[in-house]
């Protein structure tokens, strides 16, 4: 009687994916194309983009600097 259903049962190794599998495949591909599409805006603002600019210096930090190098600054 057993022999009978032998046959009918499916082998325990379905051929295919399994939805875990199918998860993480589609977790880690958007993953990557976040980072790529992240990585191309960088390289595309880099170039595009204007450098910042400087913040101008107080007159009070040039005159702490000067003092730091031993130059006195003018006016003392």
């Amino acid at each position: 009687m057993a022999d009978q259903f032998e046959d009918k049962v499916p082998p325990s190794d379905a051929k295919g994916l399994n939805p875990g599998m199918i998860v993480l495949i589609v977790v880690v591909g958007l993953l990557m194309i976040f980072l790529v599409g992240n990585y191309a805006l960088y390289v595309y603002a880099q170039r595009t983009l204007p450098p910042k600019k400087k913040k101008p210096v107080s007159k009070k930090k040039l005159k702490k600097e000067r003092l730091k190098q031993g130059v006195s600054a003018p006016g003392e």
